[in-house]
């Protein structure tokens, strides 16, 4: 708040509690409330040590893969994009697009997402250069080729005849 937004309030309690519900959109406030719950008293053991096993495993399971290659592909997302607005009623929906990008995120390491193409609905894909720990300038690189042979993308033509 020091920098950025900063909503008066009557005291310093009212200010940062007017900040906070104006400067943070309805996925940020969930998913704040998620780990706060999750790293609330008798949580820690059943979720978050659980999490940090997995992570371990995660981190494990890159390091094999980066000790055979430099750079791992994949999608960006299990579907093609979706409408502007189109899942925002749905949270669960919106947590299972991230899917692909989560194992990168846990493990610390770079990834960039680079447009694809269409699928065979129109819509955007996304292709995701992953790397080991430290190795952006390898990943920005492969993006780079990458996008060089990239298909053209078009807008997608939308029902009663509109671009989005």
């Amino acid at each position: 708040m020091k920098y950025g937004l900063r909503i008066a309030g009557r005291d310093l309690i009212d200010m940062e509690s007017r900040t906070r519900s104006a400067g943070f959109g309805a996925e940020v406030k969930r998913r704040i409330m998620l780990g706060t719950y999750v790293l609330s008293a008798g949580y820690v053991d059943a979720y978050y040590n659980q999490a940090l096993r997995v992570r371990t495993r995660i981190i494990e399971g890159f390091a094999a893969a980066y000790g055979r290659y430099d750079v791992l592909l994949g999608p960006t997302a299990p579907t093609t994009a979706f409408a502007l607005g189109e899942k925002t009623g749905d949270p669960y929906a919106m947590y299972l697009s991230d899917v692909c990008t989560v194992p990168s995120n846990l493990a610390g390491h770079p990834a960039v997402s680079v447009p694809f193409g269409t699928g065979d609905d129109g819509l955007p894909v996304g292709v995701q250069v992953l790397g080991p720990a430290l190795a952006e300038g390898v990943v920005f690189r492969v993006a780079a080729a990458l996008e060089a042979v990239a298909p053209e993308l078009t807008a997608p033509v939308l029902a009663g005849g509109g671009t989005q």
